[in-house]
């Protein structure tokens, strides 16, 4: 089964689990792979989910946008890749920053086929349109590696990348393997996404994970959308900043098997 014509296409990279338990589809930050961000944290799920990740536009084993998209694409396109694996089955999801955003996407345009999810480091708004709009022109001019130099420093816990040079190493990589158009064009959908007021439509429970030391997302934006959904809870996790699922796997698959597990994965 492939995408319904017009509509945007992504890949999905099996990152374990079981074939017959519930499928966890697992959504990327910006700039980053589902392999890279959620690999061992999906590996710590064990034996509880079916579990896939998918990859953005231009990233990983998706191929670059022929077109625009925003989140709502990416959230179709998401859809569509569940109907692949699994025709007409729930769908349990967590995802991180723009894969946040696009779970939040789910939520709302979805309700009937995502019972609940984790949205980790993420918001109903993510920064400012207009600072989007020039990241957007500054890598189709410049290409990511001016970003890749300092993404370090933006996503990471004071110390991690020294800790962790491995795991560290491999999102940042991941960052200068991307597509400069489809990463420009992710801006752009992040540009145009803003779901503070309809967060009161979306009944899921709903998990909101911040990382203590985040400065792209800060608590507080994770704060506003648990209070701001029917049936939201905060989580605060020390040691980490925007790519939580790779800087705590074992903490963040705990949460995720606790909020998921306990409503039938």
């Amino acid at each position: 089964m492939t995408a319904a014509p017009g509509r945007l296409e992504i890949a999905g990279t099996p990152l374990g689990g079981r074939p017959d338990r519930p499928l966890l589809l697992l959504g990327p930050s910006l700039g980053t792979t589902a392999e890279a961000l959620w690999g061992e944290c999906a590996r710590r799920l064990g034996d509880r989910f079916h579990i896939v990740g998918w990859d953005l536009p231009g990233h990983g084993r998706s191929a670059p946008a022929p077109r625009g998209f925003g989140v709502a694409g990416l959230a179709a396109a998401v859809l569509d890749l569940a109907e692949r694996i699994r025709p007409d089955e729930p769908v349990w999801y967590a995802g991180d920053s723009i894969g946040g955003a696009v779970g939040l996407q789910l939520l709302l345009d979805a309700p009937g086929r995502v019972p609940a999810a984790v949205l980790l480091c993420t918001g109903a708004r993510i920064g400012e349109p207009a600072a989007w709009h020039a990241r957007a022109a500054a890598v189709r001019a410049e290409g990511l590696g001016p970003l890749a130099d300092g993404a370090a420093a933006r996503w990471f816990s004071p110390g991690f990348a020294e800790r962790d040079p491995g795991t560290a190493g491999a999102l940042v990589a991941a960052l200068r393997a991307a597509d400069p158009g489809s990463y420009a064009q992710a801006c752009e959908a992040l540009a145009g996404f803003d779901a503070r007021h309809r967060l009161a439509g979306i009944g899921a429970p709903v998990l909101a994970v911040a990382g203590a030391d985040d400065a792209v997302t800060p608590p507080e934006l994770l704060s506003q959308l648990a209070r701001g959904v029917r049936r939201g809870r905060l989580h605060v996790l020390d040691r980490a900043a925007h790519q939580a699922p790779a800087e705590r796997p074992g903490a963040v698959a705990a949460l995720i098997a606790e909020h998921l597990g306990e409503r039938g994965g």
